[in-house]
């Protein structure tokens, strides 16, 4: 006879209609989730691997032909927490929905711009429509996923993400050695449009979301929490601080292919992004590595790992720099991995705004390391945007010893409150 615990579980997992692995609708939401994830990433990076392009068209130099890539991850870090508080109100499906819709019109307009003034503004409203999108796409899954299958729901998104920023630049170059940049950019718009079709077809309507009302003081005051908790601070500032380095290294890159001693052609440069497959490799690996090493212990391999590929990629040899970038791409993905998912288990309250400021902080960290990165290249060549690169990676350093002194700190404050309790 089956125990009444055991009843009680099949009587909550036949009562539990959220969707799970070979339940009707699961296939379709994952594989809508994954076309999502594939547009919005590769039109988010899409100019990135054409920059030594449209700086020759426009006669910019790389930091200016850099804000083509840092107006539409610094909007996209502006608007992320203000988009996903309105999902609450209109609904995850509904915000998705525009936010594709909305970038993809703009993308068949970018190849046609005139100017570089109007390129960089209309990528800043591609990356603003595009702040929709990742917030939303996590509470979908949230309300709509049995939570066993959330893991893999999830795990399913973000490698649409990773395959849609590699595959876009990958198009954007070949095309481009094809047809120009412009034939590069419309590629992408294209792909992305078919995707944003598939994703509206096959995506379930929600039915565990209930609409709430847009309450901004309660949105201040759970964003004003989690900003005075410093273990959550210290995770937004690593965050920031790694895409530094890694939106540095890919803005610069193809500037330094395309010349002496290189002299790569523009397919070849978008070829390049392929090294994001290690970056998914060590991603999924990061959990391990927490298991084995600890938070901080991860970390700081991942630190290693990436301040090793900077050095590197300082030689003069193809097989140098290639090798510096796959050593850059997996501690970066490292570091990313172990810093974000520690915000979800650090934040007891307010999840979702506390993973919109990581989120926030994440793209503006891109941002700021596009353009700096692109400075630092203009003044010193490529030993100048490794300089940069390392000294992010110093603050990672910094940041996460300080924040193995605080615990040790507060390990010994509680052993000696215990002592004096035990005293007493």
């Amino acid at each position: 006879m089956p125990s009444a615990s055991t009843k009680a579980a099949a009587t909550s997992t036949a009562a539990d209609t959220r969707l799970a692995p070979g339940a009707p609708g699961h296939r379709r939401m994952s594989f809508a989730l994954f076309a999502a994830g594939l547009a919005a990433f590769a039109l988010l990076y899409s100019t990135q691997a054409l920059l030594p392009a449209i700086s020759a068209e426009f006669g910019a130099t790389a930091s200016a032909a850099s804000w083509t890539v840092s107006a539409a991850t610094g909007a996209l870090a502006l608007l992320v927490l203000p988009l996903s508080a309105l999902s609450e109100r209109f609904g995850r499906r509904t915000m998705m929905t525009a936010s594709l819709a909305v970038a993809v019109v703009v993308g068949l307009l970018v190849p046609f711009a005139p100017d570089l003034n109007w390129l960089i503004a209309l990528r800043a409203v591609q990356g603003a429509a595009l702040a929709g999108l990742p917030a939303s796409a996590m509470a979908y899954l949230a309300e709509e996923v049995r939570p066993k299958a959330l893991i893999a729901a999830i795990g399913l998104f973000v490698a649409g993400n990773s395959l849609g920023g590699m595959s876009g630049r990958i198009v954007t170059g070949w095309a481009a050695q094809l047809g120009g940049w412009r034939a590069g950019l419309l590629a992408v718009g294209l792909m992305a449009a078919v995707c944003a079709v598939v994703f509206r077809l096959l995506i379930p309507k929600a039915r565990h979301f209930t609409p709430g009302s847009l309450n901004p003081k309660a949105v201040a005051r759970t964003v004003r929490t989690h900003l005075s908790d410093p273990l959550l601070m210290r995770l937004y500032a690593i965050g920031a601080l790694f895409m530094t380095v890694f939106g540095a290294v890919y803005t610069v890159i193809g500037y330094r292919l395309v010349e002496a001693p290189f002299s790569l052609p523009q397919g070849v440069i978008g070829s390049i992004f392929l090294v994001y497959l290690v970056g998914t490799v060590s991603s999924a690996a990061a959990g391990r590595l927490v298991g084995r090493l600890g938070r901080r212990g991860a970390l700081y391999l991942a630190v290693g790992t990436t301040a090793a590929g900077l050095l590197l990629s300082l030689g003069d040899s193809l097989a140098a720099v290639l090798l510096g970038l796959v050593l850059i791409t997996a501690g970066f993905f490292a570091g990313h991995a172990v810093a974000s998912s520690s915000v979800s288990r650090t934040a007891k309250t307010g999840r979702a705004q506390a993973s919109a400021l990581y989120q926030s902080a994440y793209y503006l960290g891109s941002s700021v390391g596009g353009t700096l990165g692109a400075v630092a290249f203009h003044a010193g060549g490529w030993a100048g945007t490794v300089l940069l690169g390392l000294v992010a990676v110093l603050g990672v350093v910094s940041i996460t010893l300080y924040g193995t002194h605080s615990a040790r700190v507060a390990a010994r404050t509680e052993a000696g409150r215990l002592r004096v309790r035990t005293a007493h």
